[in-house]
């Protein structure tokens, strides 16, 4: 898993947000992250996972909120993989933004490289798509954590919308290990898809070779 996120006005984040949903922010500013990793072995509760479904890209464009009552959560403002199975099952149960297209991750060494191109669904003009190359670095040690690194990967829940509720649901998983990311190259505008302004100058940038994750079933707010 990659991060790459940008500073952003809040005002300008916020009014892509529904009512009841508030843009979190560190020190003034909103992060919007694009987030390619590989998902793995997912499952729906005691089910084994599906095979070929179950293991695939996903590249999301994301954004940090709190709800009404405080609780610090991750607003996705879509979500792109490569199986309209996992697309159609993610909009109908869950109300995440999921989109299709081809996605792929290759490896060389510390090199990695995700590419997509959004076909669904569809807009006019050019597609979506992100091309993002970079090398891992070493692993931070804790003194080398920041209290930003914290903000934006110790997210304990997300939001989504559904129809005119909001649907929250608790995240789990242990602390993710970070690596600095050196070597960045980024051409994308699943950004811009979402309704943002293009992001501005080089990327806080994180790595992390991943960890076990556990999405407990959505309650519903009024």
């Amino acid at each position: 898993m990659a991060y790459f996120h940008w500073a952003y006005d809040p005002v300008v984040v916020q009014a892509l947000l529904p009512e009841g949903v508030n843009v979190d922010t560190f020190e003034g500013q909103a992060w919007v992250g694009l987030i390619p990793f590989e998902m793995r072995r997912v499952q729906l509760g005691p089910t084994p996972p599906v095979p070929w479904l179950g293991s695939f890209v996903e590249i999301n464009v994301r954004t940090y909120v709190t709800d009404a009552l405080g609780r610090r959560a991750v607003w996705f403002f879509s979500l792109d993989v490569p199986r309209a199975a996992i697309v159609g099952v993610a909009r109908s149960v869950f109300s995440l933004p999921y989109c299709w297209g081809p996605a792929t991750h290759q490896v060389a060494g510390d090199r990695h490289h995700y590419l997509t191109t959004r076909r669904w669904p569809r807009t006019t003009g050019p597609a979506p798509s992100a091309d993002m190359a970079f090398t891992v670095g070493p692993e931070l040690e804790e003194s080398q954590v920041t209290p930003l690194d914290h903000f934006l990967t110790a997210r304990w829940g997300l939001l989504t919308p559904r129809r005119r509720r909001l649907l929250y649901g608790q995240v789990h998983h242990p602390r993710w290990p970070l690596h600095a990311v050196d070597d960045i190259e980024i051409d994308e505008s699943l950004i811009e898809a979402a309704g943002l302004p293009t992001p501005v100058g080089p990327p806080l940038a994180r790595y992390s070779p991943g960890v076990d994750v556990q999405v407990a079933w959505f309650e519903s707010l009024r």
